[in-house]
């Protein structure tokens, strides 16, 4: 977790759901156990990332930026919606994929109160971090009525798949403009 928080491609939506999982099974002591210790995680990768962002500024992002995808463009932006909506974007962000990982580098950046980041990146992280425990240990806990319903359904699932796949390579490919290479 404190990896994916500095903006490296580790899922919490993967882990935290697998460790729930785990301790359904045995393999971990409990869920929550594992939630909690995935929220930590989560803080200290997050007050990381903020510190950067607090004492770098604007000449780490430029200088950096660009391994977490993030330019001066997205960063202004990222500003301006912290100057619009306030401190609760830490905790809107907390909810929306890699933006989670990356979020409180801009906030650094803004030099929002560490207070206020603490607190909303603790409560959206440990809503989220619980949240796919509870449904990794829920999920692993009724394998048995569930599987059956994965094979009834994977063709379906499968065909749907392919042919969206199929419908945005050629969306994408039909709006390339002409003589732009593949």
């Amino acid at each position: 977790m404190v990896l994916g928080n500095l903006g490296f491609p580790v899922g919490t939506e993967i882990v935290v759901p697998a460790a729930g999982a785990l301790a359904a099974t045995g393999h971990l002591s409990s869920w929550w156990l594992a939630a909690t210790i995935a929220t930590v995680g989560e803080l200290v990768g997050g007050m990381i990332l903020y510190t950067i962002g607090y004492y770098g500024g604007r000449p780490f992002v430029a200088r950096w930026g660009k391994y977490l995808k993030l330019d001066e463009h997205k960063l202004d932006r990222f500003h301006e919606f912290y100057e619009r909506y306030g401190n609760v974007v830490v905790l809107i962000c907390r909810f929306v994929p890699f933006v989670r990982g990356v979020s409180a580098l801009p906030a650094g950046v803004s030099r929002m109160p560490k207070r206020f980041f603490l607190l909303y990146t603790a409560l959206g992280s440990a809503a989220f971090c619980f949240g796919l425990a509870w449904l990794g240990n829920a999920f692993a806990r009724h394998i048995d009525e569930i599987t059956p319903q994965i094979h009834r359904y994977s063709t379906a699932f499968l065909i749907v798949s392919g042919a969206a796949i199929c419908v945005f390579v050629a969306y994408r490919l039909l709006r390339r403009p002409r003589g732009e290479a593949a």
